[in-house]
């Protein structure tokens, strides 16, 4: 990834973990306010900081769209094993007692 040289500070991998942890469960607007208020007390790069952002709101799609994958293949599950047992061959025995 390229950094154009703006005399400005980037973040650095710290910072981007401090601030990740301290956002992990804000909505994403909150995150924003909380990185716009941490960026401003120094002169850090607006590029760099847009990219952050992004990454994060990125990662929170991400995790979103797990989730629906989650409930959709739990749901897909259920509704197999639900299928298989309805057609399930009753056994031999079973079947006898019911002939009796």
């Amino acid at each position: 990834m390229e950094q154009q040289n703006s005399g400005r500070k980037a973040l650095d991998s710290f910072e981007k973990a401090k601030l990740g942890l301290k956002v992990f469960n804000m909505p994403f607007a909150q995150a924003e306010e909380v990185i716009d208020d941490y960026v401003s007390e120094g002169d850090y790069d607006p590029a760099g900081v847009e990219l952050f952002k992004e990454q994060l709101d990125t990662q929170r799609h991400i995790q979103e769209k797990s989730v629906e994958l989650l409930t959709t293949s739990s749901q897909i599950l259920r509704l197999v094993v639900g299928a298989f047992i309805r057609n399930m061959p009753q056994s031999s025995s079973a079947s006898d007692r019911n002939k009796s």
